[in-house]
């Protein structure tokens, strides 16, 4: 997915763009992500455009999300395309997240399949209410409706049942 195109998309992410905390968006969206892929079970690929930093690019993992930051006149689109092809395998299904209408051009001609920046989160607004409900489910108290008695306690009643 273009990490910065999504950031630019999302509201939450996009205002701390605007604050100049590009760090945090980054971090935000990286830790949304790596909830989305465990609960989903999907691998999840993050490119972030370093089109005018100068340097070879690079490669780190997060989270266990793969994180790709471009090298000196490398867009994030054009990574993602190299990408796409170097994982497209006729048992995988590829979705890159994006909306930059050229890109998805490019992506379809590939064999991926497109996923706009709302579509993505829409996905991770569901999958953090179904990940809240299933901690909720485990939080609450379980009740027995047996009552815990004292062992000589729950002798004497056995004996009256019996008797």
């Amino acid at each position: 997915m273009d990490g910065y195109n999504i950031i630019g998309a999302w509201p939450e992410l996009r205002a701390l763009k605007e604050q100049e905390r590009m760090d945090e968006a980054r971090d935000l969206l990286i830790s949304k992500l790596a909830d989305y892929q465990s609960y989903a079970g999907v691998k999840v690929i993050v490119v972030f455009d370093a089109y005018t930093i100068p340097g070879l690019g690079r490669k780190q993992q997060q989270y266990a999300i793969e994180i790709y930051y471009t090298k000196e006149k490398e867009t994030a689109d054009e990574k993602i395309e190299k990408l796409v092809h170097e994982y497209w395998d006729k048992n995988r299904q590829i979705y890159v997240a994006t909306s930059d209408f050229t890109s998805q051009w490019v992506i379809f001609g590939q064999g991926a399949l497109r996923k706009s920046a709302r579509e993505l989160q829409m996905d991770i607004e569901s999958v953090s209410k179904e990940i809240e409900q299933q901690v909720k489910r485990t939080q609450e108290p379980t009740f027995s409706t047996r009552i815990q008695l004292r062992d000589e306690i729950e002798k004497i009643f056995e004996k009256w049942r019996r008797e």
